[in-house]
């Protein structure tokens, strides 16, 4: 069995299963330098998650500076997005972000690339512009994954602040507020993330999702086959 479909598997399947699938498939390849580095700046975040956003990451862009990584399958409550200079190899932020209405409540389940389904998507995205909108300061996305995310820019799926973004708000209800498919963050830290990572930044949105796992072209090239995201300049 390949190691990225063993790792699909593995991530795919519940915690309480994991160690006997760890046992019945093929060990995973060596973590890359660059997933050992992300480990080591977010000792919290799940490795496997991370592995994955360096394989997906090393293979779109290798000189890229800054990489968000999103792990939709933690709850709304926990700090869930991390955000890393590549280039100075530091974290710069660990926050909470939303997941969209038609995801989920506390728990995303359920993605999506149509529009109006108010569900978030999950992939490589790469950043575009910031501007003034009607959600405040936001960031375009461009979904590289055709199927999975590539309509984020025609569904003005963007990242932006968001007032039920906050501990009180999870206090209140239990959940943070959700958006129609927005990765929102606290408006307190809103400007400074966009500004870490607009124009031509990557965000990678994790959910143990099979069919991805096995079929995103960014988790199953070759380490030295790096221009995937390149052609779509």
């Amino acid at each position: 069995m390949a190691p990225l479909l063993a790792a699909a598997l593995l991530l795919a399947t519940p915690a309480s299963a994991r160690d006997f699938l760890s046992r019945a498939i093929t060990p995973l390849a060596p973590p890359s330098p660059l997933a050992n580095r992300l480990t080591h700046l977010a000792p919290t975040a799940d490795p496997q998650v991370l592995r994955l956003a360096a394989q997906a990451l090393s293979c779109a862009d290798p000189g890229a500076e800054r990489l968000a990584v999103i792990d939709f399958s933690l709850p709304s409550t926990e700090q869930r997005l991390w955000v890393f200079d590549l280039v100075r190899d530091r974290l710069m932020f660990r926050e909470l972000v939303s997941h969209g209405q038609g995801s989920g409540d506390a728990m995303a389940s359920e993605f999506s690339n149509v529009p109006e389904s108010h569900q978030s998507s999950i992939g490589l995205f790469r950043t575009l512009n910031s501007y003034e909108g009607s959600n405040g300061y936001s960031l375009r996305l461009e979904g590289l994954e055709p199927g999975i995310n590539d309509q984020a820019f025609q569904r003005a799926i963007v990242m932006h602040g968001a007032d039920y973004v906050s501990e009180a708000f999870i206090e209140r209800t239990g959940r943070l507020g959700r958006s129609h498919g927005c990765p929102a963050v606290r408006e307190e830290i809103a400007v400074p993330l966009i500004d870490s990572l607009k124009e031509s930044q990557y965000l990678f949105t994790y959910y143990p999702d099979p069919e991805w796992l096995a079929d995103s072209a960014f988790l199953r090239c070759p380490r030295d086959d790096r221009q995937l995201a390149s052609v779509t300049r």
